[in-house]
């Protein structure tokens, strides 16, 4: 994905690790804000003990979770302590914390619209996808107050099929391509919203 993305010259990748090092979650909600990120994606390929269930499914944040599977999923993924929120210190409380929670709702709003984009970029791409591919939950990894951010399960290695199809470079390709797709959508449209 960071391959495809870069080749087309208008964006900047950063990745959060290039190895397979354990980084706390806060940690990489931290590497998107140092460089100030316009959008944060957390890829992963899940497991279940139901070896049946497979297909990709896209998260966002919410205080409820959206089904008893995902709130599982945010309680096994939050392993590390919540971000700190932005330095606020300077104002007044009350005006801080409506500024903050305007913020917060503002990216929120973001993370759905961009979560949409995926999913209609994977249905395109006929990938299976869950049902109700689109869940939230508490995820520590998505509390970013200021960049919109999603994470995505490509799918469950907890499913033969879907496991040998996951270690594919021709289906890691695809799924890369329609991850880019996307994100050139979510941009398409911030940028017509802004012209308007």
């Amino acid at each position: 994905l960071r391959d495809q993305l870069q080749r087309t010259g208008r964006y900047k990748v950063v990745m959060t690790r290039e190895d397979d090092r354990f980084l706390k979650l806060y940690q990489r909600v931290a590497i998107a804000r140092q460089h100030k990120g316009d959008l944060f994606m957390s890829i992963h390929a899940d497991s279940i003990r139901k070896a049946s269930v497979s297909g990709a499914s896209i998260y966002t944040l919410s205080d409820k979770a959206s089904d008893e599977q995902t709130a599982r999923l945010a309680a096994r993924e939050n392993k590390a302590d919540l971000i700190g929120g932005v330095d606020l210190s300077v104002e007044d409380k009350d005006v801080a914390n409506i500024l903050l929670d305007l913020v917060r709702r503002d990216t929120m709003n973001q993370s759905n619209f961009f979560a949409g984009s995926i999913v209609s970029a994977f249905e395109k791409e006929n990938i299976q996808l869950l049902e109700r591919p689109h869940r939230s939950a508490g995820f520590a990894v998505l509390k970013a107050p200021d960049i919109p951010s999603v994470l995505v399960e490509t799918g469950f290695v907890s499913n033969n099929k879907e496991a040998r199809m996951l270690t594919r470079s021709d289906y890691q390709e695809k799924i890369a391509a329609t991850l880019k797709e996307g994100i050139d959508r979510y941009f398409e449209r911030l940028a017509l919203n802004q012209s308007l």
